[in-house]
């Protein structure tokens, strides 16, 4: 398959680890793109629910392809959220083209790009722990549940449903702490003269431009793999949002044993690898 070129990509909450992860999907399209820079915005890694009886070979493909993609030359910037906090203790560690931080600030042309999860807006995270990771459980049960739901639609030949979605949409709550986010996260950006934010947390893939009184910027949010399946892409002066859709799928899933995928070897690959612009320095 011929990977597409793509400068920049932007995903978020992919939650390995849990029963309502679409590792799959993730893992064919990152097998279909060439990125320069990658950037897990967090929540990639679900360790608030992680199990050592699930973790399915599928969740390991796409940590493969990951570390893959590192030491063919992308530069991979891993960003930590809530649901992978833990990692933040190691913020600002690198391996090799592997960056572990809390957030990052990406020069695109003559403009600014401010990442960041987005979990600092999150009062009930901050202030009671335990009730977000309650929170986390139920909307895993909720999403398990959506999952049989909708594989019984599949096979009767009716749409995918999302319980999750109708909820967020109908509760006036949900509505307005989504609207509050995304505003904050556009106002703090256009104080600080960013030209785009760039935030996951709320599973919402939107993109849009925000006024404020001091100026305007464009915020981004990559959504989820979950339900959404999106990522944000950039490519010569601007930014897309991309949906996947099984129907892009254009060859079948290779059937790798695990023993083959020889993550160690990829990762001394990852940390040895020099890029050719240190080569020829």
């Amino acid at each position: 398959m011929k990977k597409r070129k793509v400068e920049v990509v932007v995903i978020s909450d992919v939650h390995l680890g849990t029963f309502g992860c679409r590792a799959k999907e993730l893992y064919r399209y990152l097998k279909s793109i060439q990125p320069k820079t990658l950037v897990l915005n967090g929540d990639i890694v679900d360790i608030w629910q992680f199990r050592k009886r699930y973790f399915p070979k599928s969740h390991l493909k796409v940590i493969k392809q990951i570390i893959s993609m590192a030491s063919k030359g992308t530069q991979v910037h891993y960003l930590t959220g809530n649901h992978d906090e833990m990692l933040r203790k190691f913020s600002d560690a690198s391996f090799g083209n592997i960056h572990l931080q809390d957030k990052l600030i990406l020069n695109l042309g003559d403009k600014k790009a401010w990442i960041f999860h987005g979990d600092i807006f999150d009062a009930s995270i901050q202030s009671a722990k335990w009730i977000a990771k309650l929170g986390g459980w139920g909307y895993d049960l909720l999403i398990t549940i959506n999952s049989f739901s909708n594989w019984c639609l599949e096979k009767i030949g009716r749409e995918r449903f999302s319980f999750s979605k109708m909820i967020k949409n109908s509760v006036k709550k949900a509505v307005k702490y989504i609207t509050d986010f995304e505003d904050t996260a556009a106002e703090l950006a256009v104080d600080q003269g960013f030209d785009f934010v760039i935030c996951g947390h709320i599973h919402q893939p939107e993109m849009l431009e925000v006024k404020t009184k001091n100026g305007s910027c464009v915020y981004l949010n990559s959504g989820d793999w979950i339900e959404n399946l999106t990522a944000l892409e950039y490519n010569k002066g601007s930014w897309q949002m991309y949906h996947y859709e099984k129907e892009d799928d254009d060859e079948k899933d290779d059937d790798e044993n695990l023993n083959d995928l020889n993550i160690q070897r990829l990762i001394k690959k990852v940390t040895d690898h020099k890029s050719e612009h240190e080569q020829s320095a």
